[in-house]
């Protein structure tokens, strides 16, 4: 019985990982052997030559500055809003993190739409405030580009900022006060080498979505000749002719240049060995802002103005604006668009999004309760292998991702016949978001104890029997949260089914973009808007659930 035992936790321990080497490690694998076999024969490094030349040396020079440009724009954005959040009297209305959530989960191309149609010639600011004329047309610039990522990007920094200066004691800046030490002294000398490796993760991970961001590189920075190597790699794999050699070699470069930065950052913060927390008479460090109160208010309204005014503000105004040539008016109002979409081929790539995001999402769940059940059960090579391939999705740029997909799925040797069609769309939703569920479960598992699955099996309990009557319940809340991340996120998922779409299949977010790049924004934005509040419903709904459950767990 016992043998029989190990070889089911065997067999099954090995179905989990070749799960995984299917799903992640060959696709990722495939990326890396096509970048040296470009054009079928092994070519070596020899295959990335085409650096050198100067098309391909200015789009990586273009990734880097706009990863580099972003990480220091999103810096300036969310430094003094962690300061005050972290510090000042501002700190207990914590409403304010919610709303400064909002940008990050607005979807990036929304987003750069929105800035588009509020910054155009005869756009939304100059019909407004008629003297931004002669600011408007610096906005379709690199700056322009680093501005709107920037909005985007900055709530996640400002958590990790935030966080690192909650957690820097304020034992040591009053000694600094007791011995003299000015505000700048203290800020150099002891706030920024104590906040050092906290911000360095924060700015890595900035850097690293900045380079493998599609959404805004391909509407704004296309539209303005900025070239990077997500939307080369686009070119490569959805404009004929296609050429997958090309697009693996970009992938790799764009792959190589994460690691790289992500090496650095490692080696920098290894050098340091600052300890943040005491435990020793820690106090929360607290500046009151007396005077700069109404400032540090000004400038949250200003931040949340550019990140979510703007860009809210063009989408609604644009859906129900009867003709956009004829701007700004109550008599330019119309429901129309709304219509239309419901009415029109919008409805059908609504309720693909809905159905094949959710179908995803369940797989997901599904394979993050099976993975987290067996990596949390020993840590053995396997265990950790299988650990590292759940979130390697997670640390890798999506289109890398999709190429890989590409190459594997479409290989005349894979017997899977699930290239061009919507199974391919649910399977990339999954290896791409797979990372949030298995984190999200792993989190709520660790932290049970032994104690209701020792009474179990004392009472003779089968393993299939505590499966569903103790660990699923006890961690549904971690389901629950994989399940709605990976749905909303697939709903809005756009570089994936941009380029495996099966032929006349749209969802939510190849509609917009299509509608946009046709001159339909109208209708764009009325699916765009559409498309949020229908996540924000879910996300409330799932949520008021998850609460119920834990309700009734207590």
């Amino acid at each position: 019985m016992f043998n029989m035992r190990n070889a089911i936790q065997t067999l099954n321990k090995a179905s989990a990982l070749l799960v995984l080497v299917i799903l992640v490690l060959m696709p990722l694998s495939l990326v890396l052997i096509r970048s040296v076999t470009p054009e079928g024969a092994f070519e070596g490094f020899s295959a990335f030559s085409i650096i050198f030349e100067e098309q391909y040396r200015i789009i990586l020079t273009n990734s880097l500055l706009l990863g580099f440009g972003v990480v220091i724009g999103a810096s300036l954005l969310a430094a003094p809003l962690a300061f005050f959040m972290a510090r000042t009297e501002l700190r207990k209305h914590r409403w304010i993190d919610i709303v400064l959530i909002i940008p990050f989960m607005t979807p990036p191309y929304i987003g750069a739409m929105g800035w588009i149609l509020s910054m155009q010639p005869n756009g939304y600011a100059e019909q407004m405030f008629p003297f931004l004329s002669a600011v408007t047309p610096y906005f379709f610039t690199y700056f322009g580009m680093v501005l709107v990522m920037s909005l985007h990007l900055f709530p996640f920094i400002y958590l990790i900022m935030r966080n690192t200066l909650d957690n820097i004691g304020g034992r040591m800046e009053e000694a600094g006060v007791i011995h003299g030490g000015s505000f700048l002294y203290r800020l150099k000398r002891i706030i920024i080498p104590l906040f050092f490796s906290g911000y360095s993760m924060g700015a890595l991970l900035v850097f690293v979505k900045t380079i493998g961001e599609f959404g805004t590189p391909v509407t704004l920075g296309n539209r303005i000749g900025f070239y990077v190597l997500t939307s080369e790699i686009h070119r490569y794999t959805s404009v004929w002719p296609l050429d997958f050699g090309t697009a693996a070699v970009l992938s790799t470069m764009l792959l190589s240049v994460s690691m790289t930065i992500w090496y650095i950052q490692q080696w920098l913060v290894s050098r340091r060995h600052d300890k943040v927390i005491s435990g020793k008479g820690q106090t929360k460090a607290f500046t009151p802002l007396g005077k700069y109160r109404i400032a540090a208010w000004l400038y949250l309204a200003g931040v949340l103005g550019l990140a979510i005014g703007v860009p809210y503000f063009s989408v609604v105004s644009t859906a129900f604006m009867r003709v956009q040539g004829d701007g700004l008016g109550w008599g330019n109002l119309t429901f129309q668009h709304m219509i239309d979409l419901f009415t029109g081929s919008g409805l059908e790539a609504l309720f693909n999004s809905v159905w094949l995001a959710a179908f995803a999402a369940t797989i997901s769940a599904a394979i993050g309760i099976w993975m987290a059940i067996v990596i949390m059960r020993k840590k053995g090579a396997a265990e950790k292998s299988m650990d590292f391939l759940s979130l390697a999705p997670n640390t890798v740029p999506g289109i890398v991702v999709v190429v890989g997909l590409i190459l594997f799925w479409n290989s005349p040797w894979n017997p899977g016949m699930i290239y061009n069609t919507w199974m391919m769309l649910v399977l990339t939703y999954v290896v791409l978001y797979l990372p949030f569920t298995v984190q999200n479960i792993k989190a709520i598992y660790g932290q049970l104890g032994d104690s209701l699955f020792n009474a179990a099996k004392m009472s003779g309990a089968k393993p299939v029997y505590m499966l569903r009557t103790i660990l699923i319940p006890l961690i549904i809340p971690g389901i629950l949260a994989g399940w709605i991340m990976t749905f909303t996120i697939s709903m809005r998922e756009l570089v994936g089914s941009l380029i495996l779409r099966p032929p006349n299949m749209h969802t939510s977010a190849t509609f917009i973009y299509s509608q946009f790049e046709q001159g339909t924004a109208a209708l764009g934005m009325a699916m765009a808007l559409v498309s949020v509040g229908l996540t924000t419903v879910v996300l409330i709904m799932v949520e008021h659930f998850k609460n119920r459950s834990q309700m009734y767990r207590q």
